[in-house]
């Protein structure tokens, strides 16, 4: 999601500009979360260019409702029962229904099947996919099925997160010999690492009929739990004949910004 708030002030200082009533409860909510070591009175009233008098009426309303705190030293944080709801919330909301706009619209644009996955020791499991509804040609993956994660784009980038040198990756292995669905699958430790490498700079993994022959894929990670650590990652897999890896790989601007809920526009 953006870092940006739908409740920024307007660099206009015109009546019709102004944040008043509930707009300026939520702008200093959403101020609040930007701030985890806390944000004074001053600096908040200055963030959403509102007199300190009413940003101190927004924070006591806040605070009354257990949706702010304020901790010794006088800088408020968000507070517990806010941080109760939200928590409470996303748990209650499984994973395939979080990202399910977001397979929606990344299945309009490019017209072929989209997933997301997790990782599941040497394989990646598969949480949702959407096909288009026309022209698609159905793939081998299933929700629920699996895959050898080092030969898919999905597996790849989460092995990126989680094996940060070759070492990790030989313990990952553990001597076991690498599935090879096609010519084109890796299948060493130094080749895996290599690879992980490369994915960790670009931040994105791109498999180039890997897994399936015909079928390129180009996967980024899904942080829909935190900041730093992936839950997962959504896929685009299209006919190398019909939607090139190259295409795939130009538009990833427009990949990134929908799997993070933005406009690609």
């Amino acid at each position: 999601m953006s870092a940006e708030s739908p409740f920024e002030p307007a660099a206009d200082t015109d009546a019709g500009s102004k944040l008043v009533g509930s707009d300026r409860v939520l702008a200093v909510l959403a101020e609040l979360a930007r701030h985890p070591d806390g944000i004074g009175l001053e600096e908040m009233a200055r963030a959403v260019a509102s007199p300190k008098p009413t940003v101190h009426r927004a924070l006591a309303a806040l605070r009354r409702a257990g949706f702010a705190a304020q901790h010794g030293h006088g800088r408020y944080v968000l507070g517990d029962e806010f941080l109760r709801m939200a928590f409470a919330h996303h748990e209650a909301r499984p994973d395939h229904v979080r990202v399910m706009p977001v397979l929606k619209a990344l299945c309009d644009r490019y017209g072929e099947t989209v997933h997301y996955a997790v990782l599941d020791g040497p394989s990646v499991v598969y949480r949702s996919k959407l096909d288009p509804p026309a022209g698609a040609v159905r793939l081998t993956s299933v929700v629920g099925g699996r895959n050898p994660a080092h030969c898919t784009a999905v597996g790849k980038v989460l092995l990126a997160q989680a094996l940060r040198d070759e070492d990790a990756v030989r313990a990952w292995v553990n001597g076991r010999t690498l599935e090879r669905p096609t010519e084109r699958s890796i299948g060493t430790v130094e080749e895996l690492h290599a690879e992980l490498v490369k994915t960790r700079e670009q931040g994105y993994a791109a498999d180039d009929q890997e897994n399936e022959p015909g079928v390129n894929c180009v996967a980024v990670p899904v942080y829909s739990a935190s900041p730093t650590v992936p839950s997962g990652a959504i896929s685009v897999s299209g006919l190398a004949y019909r939607t090139p890896l190259r295409t795939l790989i130009d538009d990833l601007p427009a990949i990134r910004a929908i799997a993070s809920g933005e406009d690609p526009s």
